[in-house]
């Protein structure tokens, strides 16, 4: 069985995004950051996208790469971004493209089958989806990056869940800026 891993940069009191979807609260991570992010898409064998993720990352990173002030750093997340295979989930969304899958039916029933299956670790990103694999029991670790900054709301790592989660905690690292990296085990 294949490990399902939901993390994302968040801010302290919870949030992915602030009000009007802003991801900018948080500004850009540090190196060490970014380099911690780019290490995970290393070890990751399939990324699973709820459809604003995927806009957010599909508007960016097929040409990271080629943008004039693009590190080291970023252009190898770029490469290796458009190489990862993909699943985007959305009824929405027309076609995708850059080693990408689309599902329009029943995510948890995919993510489910896909998690059955032989393989390395997947992400999952994007809270709708992710909310919905945690309500099915399905995510095994969530990873953290808590910045220090307040937004007042928008839209929140953890959505409602229907009971409890226990997690165990395997990881807690501090970045440049203040990030403090949590990663957690689902207790089974």
């Amino acid at each position: 069985m294949r490990k399902l891993i939901y993390g994302m940069n968040v801010s302290l009191d919870g949030y992915i995004a602030a009000p009007g979807d802003d991801i900018d609260w948080g500004g850009p991570p540090s190196d060490e950051l970014f380099q911690f992010w780019s290490d995970r898409l290393r070890a990751t064998e399939l990324t699973l996208y709820g459809r604003k993720l995927w806009r957010t990352m599909s508007s960016y990173w097929p040409t990271g790469d080629q943008r004039p002030d693009a590190g080291p750093a970023q252009i190898e997340f770029a490469r290796r971004w458009r190489d990862m295979p993909k699943v985007v989930f959305s009824a929405t969304i027309g076609e995708v493209d850059w080693n990408t899958r689309l599902v329009t039916g029943d995510a948890v029933a995919e993510i489910t089958r896909l998690r059955a299956g032989d393989g390395g670790p997947m992400d999952i990103g994007g809270a709708t989806l992710a909310g919905a694999a945690a309500r099915a029991g399905l995510i095994d670790e969530y990873v953290l990056a808590t910045a220090p900054v307040l937004v007042g709301g928008g839209t929140p790592f953890f959505t409602a869940l229907d009971s409890w989660v226990n997690l165990n905690l395997v990881e807690t690292r501090t970045f440049p800026g203040g990030v403090v990296l949590t990663r957690y085990e689902t207790r089974r």
